[in-house]
This record gives C-alpha cells, sequence and structure tokens, in this order.
C-alpha cells in the first residue's frame, strides 16, 4: 500500500526535473526528461517548459594529437576567459566551471550562467547552463547535476 503511495508523491514532487541519459555525439549526459530538445549547427539546445532557464551542449574533436587532458582543459578556458574557473574532474577526466551574472538581452532581469569544459584529450564537451536568477533556488542545483553527468563514450567499452 505504502509503495502506491510513495511512488504518487515522488513523481508528483520531482518529475519535472526527473533526469534521462541522453546522447550528444559521444558523449552522454543526464538532462531533464520533459525539456523541450532542439538543435542548430550541431549544439543541442534544452529548454525547460516553463521558459526560464535552459542549457547548450557541444561536443567536439580536439585538433592536435597526442595532447593531454588537463592541456586540453587549460587550452578551452584560456580561449573563453581564462578568471574564474573552478578546476574539477567530470566522468574521471579534467574539467572546469565558471558561474557568471548578466543582465538579460531584454533588460528584464539578472541571469545567472553556469558554464563547464572538459576533455579527455581527444574529445571536447562544453554544457552552458542559463537560468533565470530569481529562479536560482530550483534551477541551480539541476545545473550542477547536468555539468556534472557528462561521459565521454568510447567504442568498444569506455
Amino acid at each position: 500500500m505504502l509503495g502506491p503511495i510513495l511512488a504518487m508523491v515522488l513523481s508528483a514532487g520531482g518529475s519535472a526535473d526527473a533526469l534521462a541519459q541522453v546522447q550528444v555525439k559521444n558523449v552522454s549526459i543526464h538532462v531533464p526528461a520533459s525539456w523541450n530538445r532542439t538543435e542548430q549547427e550541431g549544439t543541442q539546445k534544452f529548454m525547460a517548459p516553463s521558459g526560464d532557464a535552459y542549457f547548450l551542449v557541444d561536443v567536439g574533436a580536439v585538433q592536435t594529437a597526442g595532447m593531454k587532458a588537463q592541456t586540453c582543459v587549460d587550452k578551452i578556458v584560456a580561449a573563453i576567459g581564462g578568471k574564474g574557473w573552478e578546476r574539477l574532474k567530470v566522468g574521471a577526466h579534467p574539467a572546469a566551471k565558471r558561474q557568471e551574472t548578466d543582465v538579460a538581452p531584454d533588460g528584464s532581469g539578472a541571469v545567472d550562467s553556469v558554464t563547464y569544459v572538459g576533455c579527455d584529450g581527444k574529445t571536447t564537451w562544453s554544457v552552458i547552463f542559463y537560468l533565470e536568477q530569481k529562479k536560482k533556488e530550483r534551477f541551480a542545483p539541476l545545473a550542477q547535476k547536468v555539468g556534472a553527468s557528462v561521459k565521454i563514450q568510447r567504442t568498444g567499452g569506455k
């Protein structure tokens, strides 16, 4: 008897952000299952049904053979502004994270962006999460879950 009630409570409380694994090229990532997914010029965009947040996922290939993963991340970070980055590991590989606040393009308020970048020496990836600052309490934990869920898949195993 408790099982169905618990299932109903859990699905009612967290279904909007229930995560599902998706594949973007050779990268797997956990995204909110109810969010709308579109693609433009190779970039995957995931939009919250409310329109209050979205994130972009890009996956590319390292152009220099034999580059070390940490060197790759250092080059990405330097290319997109080297200050304010927190170094971490995502999917067992070097990565970096930066949070910034900007004014919305329409001037309607503050927008937070949370950027994750990573590399394994062969594949580069980025996840850039945009959310209205007044919705930070709701979406910031989700941005962290999505950004930390990236895993590079290799053919013939992991």
